[in-house]
């Protein structure tokens, strides 16, 4: 489940020098407090909820799933946006999560 999107590898191939600090920036920040890589993974899953960000949310689904989140967990992240963000913002969430747990393996 973890394979890159093609923009992201793309991007990574284009300016490798860029992204190998991007990516040390982010396992910097993810080891930066006591949260376990789940925790992480389903925190930063509701930022992109909550910032609209459709690809973020897919990477941070295929990074939770990684992380050893269960489907049901990360389906949960989104249900629990329809009080902060309300009931169209927790279906659009939902759906993304959907986009990648409906993925054949």
């Amino acid at each position: 489940m973890s394979e890159l999107p093609e923009t992201y590898q793309r991007v990574q191939k284009q300016y490798p020098e860029m992204m190998k600090h991007y990516e040390a920036l982010g396992a910097a920040a993810g080891k930066a407090g006591p949260l376990d890589a789940k925790t992480v993974a389903l925190v930063k899953l509701a930022m992109c909820f909550g910032a609209g960000l459709e690809g973020g949310a897919h990477s941070a689904v295929r990074k939770g799933l990684d992380a050893g989140c269960s489907p049901d967990e990360l389906r949960h992240a989104a249900v629990l946006a329809v009080t902060t963000l309300g009931f169209p913002s927790m279906a659009r969430a939902r759906a993304w999560v959907e986009d990648l747990l409906s993925k054949p393996a």
